[in-house]
């Protein structure tokens, strides 16, 4: 008899809410690649000449991503040829993939959607820690990358980013667990969910 197929899952939710640390945990405990849509679009930066390698902080709060942001608003095809790409991927092989858009652009059934929820303030200070910055600095770019994420997607696919949640199967709220007991927390689902 043939082993079944495991399944992919789908990480989604704000900027600094924890979707990369709790999809490398869920990659690594079910045996899944993991892939994740900043990495495809930061490669597409690469492509069209922007240094992405950064010591210090995330690239994405850099004043080059900034630039690379403001190219992206004007030419919808870098989203778009990413979305295409985790799609490819999900179609090709079991993984763990987090993205801003994909729960709501693929519906199949056998993939695990979760939804990670997070005030603005509890995001903020996980980005300070984990970038070495002031929460207050860390509260303004977690802001702006919200707004730019609303208008992004609404123009780009016509719905808004956060509000229609029924393309999920699970939300978890990351202001009430550490990301060690919501590991743990997603790792059930997705055994219950699987039978194994």
């Amino acid at each position: 008899m043939a082993a079944a197929k495991k399944p992919s899952i789908v990480i989604s939710g704000w900027p600094a809410v924890g979707k990369t640390t709790i999809a490398g945990a869920l990659a690594k405990e079910f045996g899944l690649t993991m892939y994740n849509g900043g990495d495809i679009l930061k490669m597409l930066a690469r492509e069209k000449g922007y240094s992405t390698d950064t010591a210090k902080s995330d690239w994405w709060d850099t004043p080059e991503a900034k630039m690379f942001m403001q190219e992206r608003k004007r030419d919808p095809s870098f989203d778009k040829r990413v979305d295409k790409k985790l799609e490819e991927i999900l179609k090709s092989e079991s993984a763990v993939i987090t993205s801003y858009t994909l729960p709501w652009l693929v519906n199949d059934s056998a993939i695990i959607k979760f939804w990670l929820k997070g005030s603005s303030r509890s995001r903020a200070k996980r980005m300070a820690n984990r970038d070495g910055i002031a929460v207050a600095e860390a509260e303004k770019i977690v802001n702006l990358r919200d707004n730019e994420n609303i208008k992004i997607y609404k123009n780009l696919y016509g719905f808004t980013f956060g509000e229609d949640l029924s393309v999920f199967d699970y939300a978890l709220n990351t202001d009430l667990l550490s990301l060690d007991a919501l590991i743990e927390v997603a790792k059930l689902i997705v055994r219950r969910q699987v039978g194994r």
